[in-house]
């Protein structure tokens, strides 16, 4: 998600600067531009004093602009968190029963969790992803799915075994899973 709206933010802005710096540079260089464009000359300005100060008198104005100002701040800073939210768990605290606790590395928890779900019969790719917070974790699986695979029996196959092997391993009370599953693209087969 976050991947997403990066490129999305970042095309918007550069197809902006873009269009917005190429028409000022068509005009500069004496192309002829639509009669709506502000700047038509090479020795004009893009905005004139008048045209900066055209609305400051209007009652409407100063809230618009203060309104836009926050929404914007508020649109900056939800995107600098989202930046700095991990979307993956690193670690997980595992109870050692001592008092101090272990540390156990995500991305190890998550191979082992996309191996075993994998070795299941009907399983063509496993992929595991940690989520949550060290004391609390969540895992998200995404299945492969095989043609002759029967949905009911990996998804018992995984909450029975791969996930209840990582809780007990991890020594968690609960571990919360997601299972996606999809299916393989394959050809019909020809029956003769």
């Amino acid at each position: 998600m976050i991947k997403t709206v990066n490129r999305v933010l970042l095309g918007l802005a550069g197809l902006i600067l873009v269009v917005v710096g190429g028409a000022v540079l068509a005009t500069g260089l004496g192309v002829s531009v639509p009669s709506w464009w502000p700047f038509d000359g090479k020795h004009d300005v893009l905005l004139s004093k008048a045209d900066r100060t055209r609305w400051r008198d209007e009652g409407w104005w100063w809230p618009t602009v203060i309104a836009v100002l926050a929404v914007l701040v508020v649109l900056a800073l939800w995107w600098l968190l989202a930046q700095l939210r991990r979307g993956r768990l690193a670690e997980v605290l595992v109870d050692s029963g001592d008092g101090e606790g272990a540390l156990l590395r995500g991305k190890a928890l998550e191979g082992v969790l996309g191996d075993e779900a994998e070795a299941l019969d009907g399983v063509s790719d496993a992929k595991a992803t940690l989520t949550g917070r060290r004391t609390a974790p969540r895992a998200r699986l995404r299945l492969l799915m095989e043609p002759h695979a029967t949905p009911g029996l990996v998804l018992r196959g995984v909450s029975e075994g791969a996930v209840a092997h990582a809780r007990t391993s991890a020594g968690l009370e609960e571990l919360p899973a997601e299972v996606r599953m999809k299916a393989v693209k394959h050809r019909a087969e020809r029956v003769n």
